[in-house]
């Protein structure tokens, strides 16, 4: 008996002795944040985040990979619990809502599928492959459904997914489960960033709309009789529903799938019905607004442009402030059409809405004279936005005999022909860069030499022999000192306070840059680019304490000032006055109405630290995307488009508009018109199905 009692308690020993040398062996280390992060977060393990479970999220968190506010079954107590664990603070989180992208369901296409047993939709999309992998048409399996951790996705009688949004959380997983891409993520910022990809389902009409208005879903709505959620939708992406529904030069109505059998639907009439409507009722719809991030935008100039960026700035939850020399808001809008096209009443009406949206203003506040990009960027404002227009604002606003510096350093090259030779109109630094201008600024060396340049550069975006104004001698100009780079642009420039210090320039074939030593540039373009400038970040060890105080001892201001990304079909172009680039003032408002939007994006983007960027699938004027060239006449019954009535010589007068608009009946009859189309879908109207 004793004997046993020792041999267990030698064992036991042993045992010890092992276990305890293997904890020594074998130990891993466990980080106290992670585990503290892990006990703060609800242990859902729903996946929710991304990630394999809590733990896996908790470690993302701390490793910085994921943020305190990640877990999407956690409210805010949570986050801020986890903020505290860190040591950081967080932001209001705009939530995101997963959105349906189709409106047509598996029952009301043409073709059928046999689904032999499947009940996956990435399944079904594997084995049937072809037109059922499109990008339109859901197969209506239901894995989105099956797939949400929170119910909050079901399958309609429609055979749609049926999205909750007091149940979803964002997460994700639906996005990541269906194959077509029907059913995304969506928030008011991602809706503003987004340009639209090959892989969405896009109607005919809003690829060929500047500005991407969804045509087909207001126009849906119009059908219903929900005219204030028609505003609405046409203001998620032009702020000026009212103007661009008298003026609009209708690209969409070129491309519209009508035309192919009787005559395109009356898009913009109908943008004007909704927005006059509005206006009647005296009720206005607005578009949703991200949280308020604190940060302040300027925008430098009144005009379409500026007040669309300002609008979408705004809605990105940014202050924004738009600044403008003139008495009165607007720009062409106001100087280049006629009333009895144009009303002035109705330009008020839809800028008054951008104010009441948010946006400020200041009026007779000119850049150089009342303020500075300099005391923008030191009084507050996190970036400032330049866009200003071109030439043609120039002679709208009478500043044709005036030399302006807009930006410090620079000036537009017709204002150096026609202004140099008179005694202090320009101020011209002894290292010169000239973009542009062919022959002119060849010819334009002397004029730069007398005026105290001692090196000049001149940039030309074309090769040497591709010179529109013939063969440019460029051994001969460098012996004389003047400097030649063929096929460069001007990429970034670089400030101290109110100085120019340094143009950054690209190679267009290669996009190597390099940065010129420079005090002055002048422009060829008949306008200064829509440039966002923003602080330079200071040099500062990373290890320095007190970052602030650190940053307050580089001395004065240095910025740098950058364009917006380029338009989707020009995605690989660089530099300024690429061919993306416009060149004086924007032939059509709606095009300047897009701009702003691109603008707002990459202020937003270049505020955040990100660079500006294009997906590489992005939807394009050249992208090949399925589409039908003809109708099915014996499923579409011809009906002839609505005529917008006009008054009479009588009745016209000098503060009269010519077209009287649509009323109610002409307006819901002519949005019956519309196919509801897609990609290569359209609503039949000769039958009870629908194309799919």
């Amino acid at each position: 008996m004793l004997s046993a009692v020792f041999m267990i308690g030698g064992l036991g020993l042993i045992i010890g002795i092992g276990l305890a040398v293997a904890s020594k062996v074998f130990y891993v280390y466990v980080d106290p944040k992670i585990l503290s992060v892990e006990d703060a977060l609800p242990g859902a393990n729903c996946g929710g985040c991304g990630l394999p479970g809590c733990s896996s999220n908790a470690e993302a968190i701390v490793a910085g990979k994921a943020a305190p506010n990640s877990c999407v079954a956690a409210g805010d107590d949570v986050a801020q619990a986890i903020a505290a664990i860190l040591g950081v603070a967080i932001e209001a989180k705009e939530p995101d809502i997963a959105r349906p992208g189709c409106t047509y369901g598996f029952q009301d296409a043409d073709i059928k599928y046999i689904y032999d047993g499947l009940s996956d939709c990435r399944a079904a999309a594997l084995l049937g492959g072809g037109m059922k992998v499109c990008t339109i048409g859901c197969l209506g399996l239901g894995s989105c459904a099956r797939a949400c951790p929170f119910d909050a996705i079901v399958i309609g009688e429609d055979n749609l997914p049926k999205v909750d949004e007091q149940k979803c959380t964002g997460c994700g997983t639906c996005e990541r489960v269906c194959p077509k891409h029907i059913i995304n993520l969506s928030s008011v910022t991602r809706r503003i960033l987004k340009e639209y990809t090959t892989e969405e389902c896009t109607t005919p009409c809003q690829r060929a709309c500047p500005a991407g208005i969804n045509i087909c879903e207001y126009i849906r709505q119009i059908s219903l009789g929900n005219y204030s959620e028609a505003v609405q939708v046409i203001k998620e992406r032009n702020p000026f529903p009212s103007v661009i529904g008298r003026i609009c030069p209708r690209p969409c109505e070129l491309e519209c799938r009508r035309s192919l059998l009787d005559e395109p639907v009356a898009i913009n009439f109908l943008k004007r019905y909704v927005a006059d409507y509005e206006k009647e009722i005296g009720q206005r719809s607005f578009p949703f607004k991200a949280p308020d991030t604190g940060h302040k935008v300027a925008i430098i100039g009144g005009g379409v442009s500026g007040l669309s960026a300002a609008f979408f700035t705004c809605r990105l939850g940014h202050e924004a402030t738009v600044f403008e020399a003139t008495s009165q808001l607007g720009g062409l809008l106001r100087s280049a059409i006629a009333n009895n096209r144009l009303p002035r009443e109705i330009i008020d009406y839809d800028i008054d809405g951008i104010l009441e949206m948010g946006v400020k203003a200041e009026t007779k506040m000119a850049l150089g004279k009342d303020f500075t990009i300099e005391s923008l960027l030191t009084g507050g404002f996190k970036a400032a936005l330049l866009t200003t227009g071109g030439w043609d604002s120039r002679l709208a606003r009478g500043a044709l005999e005036k030399v302006e510096q807009l930006v410090p350093g620079s000036y537009l090259l017709v204002d150096l022909i026609k202004h140099g030779q008179k005694s202090g109109a320009l101020t011209v630094g002894s290292n010169v860069v000239v973009a542009g201008g062919d022959n002119v600024a060849i010819d334009s060396v002397g004029l730069l030499k007398s005026l105290g340049a001692k090196n000049i550069t001149i940039l030309f975006r074309e090769a040497e022999d591709q010179m529109p104004g013939g063969i440019v001698d460029a051994s001969k100009l460098e012996q004389e000192g003047i400097h030649i780079k063929f096929q460069t642009a001007v990429n970034r420039l670089f400030g101290e306070a109110s100085k120019l210090t340094g143009i950054e320039v690209i190679d267009i074939e290669t996009n190597k840059t390099e940065t010129l030593n420079a005090q002055t540039l002048f422009l060829a373009g008949g306008r200064f680019p829509e440039l966002i400038f923003t602080k330079a970040q200071p040099e500062i060890d990373p290890e320095e304490e007190n970052q602030e105080e650190a940053a307050k001892e580089q001395g004065p201001l240095k910025w740098v000032a950058q364009e917006p990304y380029k338009r989707p079909a020009f995605k690989d172009e660089s530099g300024f006055f690429s061919k993306a680039d416009t060149m004086s003032d924007y032939h059509a408002a709606i095009k300047a109405i897009g701009a702003g939007r691109r603008v707002a994006a990459s202020i937003h983007q270049i505020m955040f630290n990100v660079d500006p960027f294009l997906d590489e699938n992005v939807l394009t004027e050249n992208s090949v995307v399925q589409d039908i060239y003809e109708l099915g006449k014996e499923d579409v019954k011809i009906s002839s488009r609505t005529i917008m009535p006009v008054r009479s010589p009588k009745e016209t007068g000098d503060v009269i508009e010519l077209e009287k608009g649509f009323d109610e009946h002409m307006a819901r009859k002519e949005a019956g018109r519309c196919l509801r189309c897609g990609l290569i879908c359209y609503m039949h109207t000769g039958k009870k199905t629908k194309a799919a």
